[in-house]
């Protein structure tokens, strides 16, 4: 997935920060993930843990309660109640209509 964002669209920079945020901790990781490509004679060359459109290799290492501080930061930054915990993992990105989700 490739995103275009408009340099000048302050809330789309919020966003972005908001989303960023909420792993704010998360260490990189290398793990058995790996990208691998054909080359031209029809050998497979590893990539390792490029990124490419396929994606990037990694794991979440943030405990729960480190993902619910990030949270409730970013929901007080917000003018959001700050959540008791978390319901799930499961985080979505909700903009209004028109706004560049897309």
């Amino acid at each position: 997935m490739k995103l275009h964002f408009e340099p000048d669209l302050d809330y789309q920079h919020d966003a972005i920060e908001a989303v960023c945020d909420l792993f704010r901790g998360q260490e990189i990781n290398r793990t058995a993930f790996t990208v691998t490509r054909q080359t031209a004679d029809n050998v497979q060359q590893e990539l390792g843990l490029v990124e490419n459109a396929m994606g990037i290799g990694n794991r979440l290492t943030l405990r729960d309660d480190e993902i619910l501080a990030n949270l409730n930061e970013i929901q007080l930054r917000n003018g959001l109640p700050p959540a008791t915990s978390l319901a799930s993992s499961d985080f979505t990105v909700e903009m209004e209509t028109g706004t560049g989700k897309t």
